[in-house]
């Protein structure tokens, strides 16, 4: 089982689970924390070969696909006797979410997708082409530097971009290489999986200077029924980093109307 962390607030709360990205780990959610345990139970999980995950990988596949990692954290879920969960999730960790609700849509009460990623423009195709092409020959700091520095550009991006290249050091070469392979077609794989919409509330929260998938989620929401987007104002890919109070805001308050608990809006993105 991979490696989780709870933080109880009693028996009467809702559970929100916290899914990162590729190359991060749970720790990047440490701007919510004492915000969310104010209001709900949580489960924060490191995915596979992940921050303290690695230590759990035993005799795992070499390779493995994107619903073997989300069946993880349907494996800790059922573990710890959580029937459902409310969902908060960043990059390509949203992708996972997704396939949980396709999955087992019974264990998600609502869905806080953050920097999603529901298409790879042009940029990143040819990026993520490069990279299979020399991810046996170049140490895959120089490739996960470089991913980072075009997705989060800018000055104001600095903090996201150090925290994530700062956990990505913590992989080996061998499950950078793993993670790696789930792109290979990952384009037709997510106008697979987001073909039929369940019917779960979702909450993309976007930063506006997210260039390289915020108009793949401009054109996801706006053909969606139970799906809203939130647009951050300077603001990067990371927008739980970039703009943490603002987004803790808005996302609490959208899982707190789902459960009945306060009253939420969205504004016009």
């Amino acid at each position: 089982m991979i490696h989780y962390k709870t933080y109880i607030r009693g028996e009467g709360y809702e559970w929100v689970t916290f899914v990162h990205g590729a190359g991060g780990s749970s720790s990047i959610w440490y701007k919510q924390i004492k915000a969310y345990k104010e209001h709900f139970n949580i489960l924060l999980v490191d995915l596979r070969g992940h921050g303290r995950s690695k230590q759990h990988l035993g005799k795992r596949r070499p390779k493995y696909t994107f619903e073997d990692v989300s069946r993880d954290i349907i494996e800790v879920m059922k573990h710890e006797n959580i029937a459902s969960s409310h969902f908060v999730a960043v990059s390509l960790g949203t992708i996972i979410v997704q396939i949980i609700a396709e999955l087992e849509p019974h264990k998600i009460r609502s869905m806080v997708l953050a920097g999603a990623v529901t298409r790879l423009n042009l940029r990143s195709q040819v990026l993520i082409a490069l990279g299979n092409l020399v991810k046996h020959i170049v140490p895959y700091m120089w490739l996960y530097k470089l991913f980072a520095w075009v997705i989060m550009p800018r000055a104001r991006h600095r903090e996201s971009r150090s925290l994530f290249v700062r956990e990505a050091q913590k992989l080996c070469q061998k499950e950078f290489k793993r993670w790696f392979s789930l792109t290979h077609g990952i384009n037709a794989f997510l106008c697979s999986l987001l073909a039929k919409e369940p019917p779960i509330p979702a909450l993309f929260v976007m930063g506006d200077e997210d260039y390289m998938f915020l108009p793949a989620v401009q054109a996801c929401v706006s053909q969606r029924q139970y799906a809203q987007l939130r647009l951050l104002m300077n603001c990067g890919h990371v927008v739980n980093v970039d703009q943490p109070e603002e987004f803790n805001r808005i996302s609490i308050g959208f899982i707190r109307e789902q459960t009945g608990d306060g009253r939420y809006e969205v504004s016009p993105a």
